[in-house]
C-alpha cells in the first residue's frame, strides 16, 4: 500500500512505463512522461524554495501539465492549494494570504488573473509557469523549458501519509474562504475502498470532469491511477453543451463517468442519451447533491447494463462517506434514494442534540467519524472545535457535524434530509450564504441585504435570491449589484434572483425573518410561472 498519494504513478511508472496514465485531448500522456515531468517540477519547486510543509498553489485550468504540477507539489514534500481560475482576484488574494503560499503555479491563460492577485497589496509570490514561454511583464521562478533542463532522479520523501496533502478552501460564513486540511491517508484510505467495491483495474478509462478545486476530482485522479487505468481530463466548456458531453463519453470509451447531479439533469433534458448508448460504460457514479429520481429513471431506462452509485460526503471527511448503488430502476418518480451505508473506514451517526442515536425513522443531525475525518480547518482552531467532536461512545476518536438532517431506514439505510443551517449545494457547490451576504453588504449604496435559498428540485438544486434595501438616494439596480458582486464572488455564487425592499420583514426578536424572505420569492416564482404557462 502506498504511503504518498504521488506514489501510484511512480509504482505504475516502474511496471508499465507506456501505458497511457492520461489523456488530454489529443495528447496521451504514459505513466513513465508524467512521473519524470513530476519530479523535474519537483526539483524546480525546491530550486525556488519550496521546502517541507509550504503551501503551492495551483492557479490554471484542468490539463496534462497541470495533473504533473499536482504530483510535483506532493514530491516537493509541499501542500497542494488548487484554485479556481474562474474565482475573481478579490478571492484569490484572501487564499494566497490565508495559506501564506510561497509559489503559485500558473498557465498562460490565467496571465491576467495572476497580475491582478499579484498586484493587491504588493503580494511577493513566486511564479512558476507551466509553459515553455513566461508571460512578458510578470514575475518568473521557472518555466517548463527550465523544468526540462532538471535531473529527474527520484527524489527521497520527507513526508509521512499524516502530513497535509492539500488544503481545499470553500466557502466559509464569515465572509473569508475557510481551508479544509486533507491529509494523504485520508484520499488514500477513500481511494483503496473505492478501488476495491467498483472493480477499478488497468483497463478503465475514468472521466475527470470536476474542476481541480473541486474535492470530487480527486477520486478521479487517483482512483485511476491507482488502478493503472487511463484518466480522461473532460474539457470545461462541454458542460453547457450535453450533446457534447454525451459524445465525448462515446468517443473515449469511458468505462467510468462521475459529476454532480446537475450534469446528469441537464444532460437529460435535452434527451441526449440514447438507448443502450455508451456500450463501454460500467458505472456511474454522481455526488455533491441530491440527484432527482426522475432523472435517475431517466438514465437507468436508458442504460440497462451500468452500475449507478450515490456518494454522499462533505470536503471535511475526503471525497464521500457513504455509498448505494440502486439495484433496480425506481418504480416510484417521487422516491428518494437513500445516501446508503458508510464507506469502508467510515461510519454515519444520526443523532439527537445529546449526542444519542435517535430511533429508526426519527429525523436527526448527521455525523461521520472514521478514516476520512479531515485535520480540521486551517488555523481555525475554535472553528475547528466546533465542528470536530469527541466521538460520544469511543474515547479519542472524532466525529465531524456535517449540518446535514438525516434519518435511518430500512436495512440501515440513510437518508438525506437537507441542511440544518445556511449552507446550502447549488450546481455542485457547497455554498455558504453568508459570504454572499458578507460581500453584498460591503457594495456601495445597499443599506442591507439579505440571501435566502429555495430549493428548486431541479438542475441549479438551490436557487440563491437576494434581497436588500438601497440607500437613500442611491441609484442600485439588480443588474449594477450582480455586476459589483461578481468582482467579489465567483459566478456559481451570484444570486439568480433579486428583490428591492424598502425594509425587511423582521422576527419578534427583531431580526430579519428568513421564512418570510423565502415565501415572498416562491411566491414571486409561482406568479411567474404561472404568467408563463
Amino acid at each position: 500500500m502506498p504511503r504518498l498519494l504521488q506514489e501510484w504513478v511512480t509504482r505504475h511508472a516502474g511496471r508499465r512505463p507506456e501505458a497511457t496514465a492520461l489523456v488530454d485531448g489529443g495528447r496521451r500522456v504514459s505513466y513513465g512522461e508524467l512521473d519524470l515531468l513530476s519530479t523535474r517540477l519537483a526539483r524546480a519547486l525546491q530550486d525556488a524554495g519550496c521546502r517541507r510543509g509550504d503551501r503551492v498553489a495551483l492557479l490554471t485550468p484542468k490539463s496534462a501539465d497541470a495533473i504533473a504540477a499536482l504530483l510535483a507539489i506532493y514530491k516537493a514534500d509541499a501542500v497542494y492549494v488548487p484554485l479556481d481560475p474562474a474565482s475573481p482576484a478579490s478571492r484569490l488574494g484572501k487564499i494566497l494570504d490565508a495559506c501564506e503560499s510561497r509559489v503559485v503555479l500558473a498557465a498562460g491563460s490565467s496571465a491576467a488573473l495572476v497580475a491582478e492577485v499579484l498586484a493587491q497589496e504588493g503580494r511577493d509570490v513566486a511564479v512558476g509557469w507551466l509553459e515553455d514561454v513566461r508571460p512578458s511583464g510578470l514575475p518568473a521562478a521557472f518555466d517548463l523549458a527550465d523544468v526540462a533542463a532538471l535531473p529527474a532522479t527520484p527524489l527521497v520523501a520527507q513526508n509521512g501519509p499524516d502530513d497535509p496533502a492539500h488544503i481545499l478552501f470553500t466557502s466559509g460564513s464569515t465572509g473569508a474562504p475557510k481551508g479544509v486540511v486533507i491529509t494523504h491517508a485520508n484520499v488514500i484510505a477513500f481511494v483503496r475502498w473505492a478501488v476495491r467495491y467498483f472493480g477499478l483495474d488497468a483497463s478503465d478509462r475514468v472521466s475527470a470532469h470536476p474542476p481541480l478545486h473541486f474535492d470530487l476530482s480527486f477520486l478521479d485522479i487517483f482512483g485511476a491511477h491507482a488502478a493503472g487505468g487511463e484518466l480522461h481530463l473532460v474539457p470545461a466548456d462541454l458542460s453547457v453543451l450535453p450533446n457534447k458531453l454525451a459524445e465525448f463519453i462515446r468517443a473515449s470509451q469511458l468505462t467510468q463517468w462521475f459529476s454532480v447531479p446537475s450534469v446528469l439533469t441537464y444532460m437529460a433534458r435535452f434527451d441526449v442519451v440514447a438507448p443502450g448508448d455508451f456500450p463501454h460504460l460500467r458505472r456511474l457514479l454522481w455526488c455533491g447533491e441530491v440527484l432527482p429520481t426522475t432523472t435517475l429513471i431517466h438514465w437507468m431506462k436508458r442504460l440497462p447494463h451500468v452500475a449507478f452509485t450515490n456518494l454522499y460526503g462533505p470536503t471535511e471527511t475526503t471525497i464521500a462517506s457513504s455509498y448505494h448503488t440502486v439495484l433496480a430502476c425506481p418504480a416510484d418518480p417521487q422516491a428518494a434514494v437513500p445516501i446508503g451505508t458508510a464507506c469502508g473506514g467510515e461510519e454515519l451517526l444520526v443523532l439527537d442534540a445529546a449526542l444519542q442515536p435517535v430511533p429508526q425513522g426519527a429525523i436527526g443531525d448527521l455525523y461521520i467519524g472514521g478514516t476520512g475525518l479531515a485535520r480540521g480547518y486551517w488555523r481555525d482552531e475554535e472553528r475547528t472545535a466546533a465542528a470536530f467532536l469527541a466521538h460520544p461512545a469511543r474515547p479519542g476518536e472524532r466525529i465531524y457535524r456535517t449540518g446535514d438532517l438525516a434519518r435511518v431506514g430500512d436495512h440501515g439505510l440513510v437518508y438525506f434530509l437537507g441542511r440544518n443551517d445556511t449552507q446550502i449545494k447549488s450546481r455542485g457547490y457547497r455554498i455558504e450564504l453568508g459570504e454572499i451576504e458578507a460581500a453584498l453588504h460591503s457594495l456601495a449604496g445597499v443599506d442591507d441585504c439579505a440571501v435566502v435559498a429555495l430549493e428548486t428540485g431541479g438542475f441549479e438544486g438551490a436557487a440563491i435570491c437576494a434581497a436588500y434595501v438601497a440607500g437613500e438616494g442611491a441609484a442600485v439596480t439588480p443588474a449594477l449589484l450582480r455586476r459589483e458582486l461578481g468582482r467579489l464572488v465567483p459566478a456559481y455564487m451570484l444570486p439568480a434572483r433579486w428583490r428591492a425592499l424598502d425594509e425587511f420583514p423582521r422576527n419578534a426578536n427583531g431580526k430579519v425573518d428568513r421564512r418570510k424572505l423565502r415565501e415572498m420569492f416562491a411566491a414571486e416564482t409561482e406568479a411567474h410561472a404561472a404568467r408563463t404557462a
